[in-house]
């Protein structure tokens, strides 16, 4: 496809709400202040990614109790990040898995997405900074999310948190360790130890719709059409590890899941990919709502401080997590 035709066929964000356009062109400029971001050094491209996202993650609420662990896994220790708004007892958890493509980013990127959630559900949200790729491959992060359900569930008592009010959920990459470490519960035989499941725009399959590609792939958006693959390749050792549904959780038996709170943003090149789970979902008995933003991108909730659309998104997660999690 030449630039002739991606311009023609994608609009360059001018469909995207305002406050999200003014989002994205705010953090391409703190990218563009990194000659060749594409081509740093890993090490020194997340130190860059850092930076450009520590504006959005500062501000929001202060937390009641905002503690560390580090939780010992059979594939290596993983910290946790614990944020307790209230003094409440026995509140329901969410553990909160960040974006970033398997590959950069962590809880400290995410962590005023985390302490919303948090304040605005008065739940215990818990970030799991995973191993990230290439360095871990799949399925190490996916292993030890999973060991930090069962540490949670263990230190539930000490902890705060009522063990059977559990969700997982995440953004993007992390979207998908959400919905694919439900899997692996269930599959091992765990699948009442996870209780909801939350994906905000989360990569679902390895295959993504030419027309969505064209149309939000490109310059204007906020995940654009090249990054996929590299991001698939950091975290496989083999394309034909995407056949594994624990990879892609469009091609799993999604039956025996627990109820699942979709945030689907109309301008991202993960839209389809994403609807395309929804209906599955539903054939597969599983409670699915999906949650649609109009003039959306990928990424959007990050942009809290700026956007009405983004906290209309966070707020409508709280209040399903909250009506999902509390006891009947």
């Amino acid at each position: 496809m030449d630039d002739s035709t991606s311009t023609a066929l994608s609009a360059r964000g001018a469909d995207l709400d305002p406050d999200i356009r003014q989002f994205i062109a705010t953090v391409g400029a703190a990218y563009a202040s990194y000659p060749d971001f594409n081509n740093l050094p890993l090490p020194e491209m997340r130190r860059a990614c850092e930076h450009v996202r520590a504006p959005w993650a500062a501000g929001g609420p202060v937390m009641a109790e905002r503690i560390e662990h580090t939780v010992p896994t059979p594939v290596g220790a993983v910290r946790v990040r614990i944020h307790n708004p209230s003094s409440r007892a026995e509140k329901a958890a969410l553990l909160y898995m960040h974006g970033g493509g398997w590959t950069t980013f962590s809880i400290d990127t995410h962590d005023r997405l985390m302490r919303e959630y948090a304040a605005r559900a008065d739940i215990v949200v818990i970030g799991v900074d995973y191993a990230l790729s290439p360095e871990a491959k799949f399925p190490v992060a996916q292993q030890q999310i999973a060991s930090a359900v069962r540490w949670v569930r263990e230190q539930s008592g000490e902890l705060g948190i009522h063990r059977d009010r559990i969700a997982l959920g995440g953004d993007s990459a992390g979207g998908n360790l959400a919905i694919t470490t439900a899997l692996r519960l269930r599959d091992e035989g765990e699948a009442n130890a996870v209780h909801a499941v939350v994906t905000n725009y989360a990569v679902t399959d390895i295959y993504s719709e030419p027309e969505a590609l064209q149309r939000y792939g490109y310059e204007g958006y906020m995940l654009a059409a090249e990054e996929m693959p590299r991001y698939w390749d950091n975290y496989l050792r083999s394309r034909d590890e995407a056949n594994n549904p624990l990879v892609c959780p469009v091609l799993a038996d999604l039956r025996g899941l627990p109820p699942v709170f979709m945030v689907i943003p109309e301008c991202d090149i993960l839209t389809e990919q994403n609807w395309r789970l929804a209906e599955q979902l539903k054939q597969a008995g599983v409670s699915v709502t999906t949650s649609f933003y109009k003039g959306a991108s990928h990424s959007f909730l990050e942009a809290m401080s700026i956007s009405a659309l983004s906290n209309r998104a966070i707020d409508d997660t709280a209040r399903w997590l909250k009506e999902t999690l509390e006891p009947r």
